[in-house]
C-alpha cells in the first residue's frame, strides 16, 4: 500500500524545517525578552542598551503594561509558548498536520500586530528608541514570514 505523499518538511534554511526555524528564532526571543522582565523586576542587574537610554524609557513608560501585565513578561511567555508550539511540531508524527501551522499563525500574526502598536507608541508617543525592543520587532515580521511559508507548504498538493 502507498503511503500519503506530504509536503517536504525540510525547505527551511540552515537545513531546518521551518517550524524547526520558528522554535529557534522563538527560543531565542523567550530569552531576550525574559531578561528583559528579569531586569525590569531587579533581577538581572545592569541593561545593556547602548547610549541614548532608550531601553530605560521604554521599559518604565505606561506603555511597557498591557492590562497590568508587563510586555516583557508577556513577549516571554509567547516567545516560550510558540517555541513549545513550533518544536512539537517539528516532530515526524505532527509534522504534516496543519493544527500546528494555524496555531503558530495565530500566535505570530497576534503578536506582529501588538508589536506594532507597541512600535507606534516607542517611536511616536516616547520618541525614543530601543533596540532590545527593535531585536524583537525585527524577528516577529521574520517570523510572520517563516509562518506564511510554513502554511504555504502545508497548502501545496504534492
Amino acid at each position: 500500500m502507498d503511503s500519503p505523499v506530504h509536503a517536504e518538511p525540510r525547505r527551511g534554511i540552515l537545513g531546518l524545517s521551518w517550524r524547526q526555524c520558528v522554535a529557534l528564532l522563538a527560543l531565542v526571543n523567550a530569552f531576550v525578552a525574559t531578561y528583559l522582565h528579569l531586569w525590569k523586576i531587579g533581577k538581572a542587574g545592569a541593561l545593556a542598551c547602548g547610549g541614548g537610554g532608550g531601553c530605560q524609557i521604554v521599559q518604565y513608560s505606561p506603555w511597557s503594561y498591557f492590562f497590568g501585565v508587563d510586555v516583557a513578561l508577556i513577549g516571554a511567555v509567547g516567545y516560550s509558548t510558540l517555541f513549545l508550539v513550533a518544536a512539537i511540531g517539528s516532530l515526524p508524527r505532527f509534522e504534516d498536520l496543519r493544527a500546528f501551522a494555524l496555531t503558530q499563525m495565530a500566535l505570530v500574526y497576534a503578536a506582529f500586530l501588538f508589536t506594532l502598536r507597541l512600535k507606534w507608541a516607542e517611536f511616536y508617543k516616547l520618541r525614543t528608541f530601543c533596540p532590545w525592543c527593535a531585536i524583537s520587532a525585527v524577528s516577529i515580521t521574520i517570523l510572520v514570514v517563516i509562518v506564511t511559508l510554513e502554511w504555504r507548504r502545508q497548502r501545496t498538493p504534492q
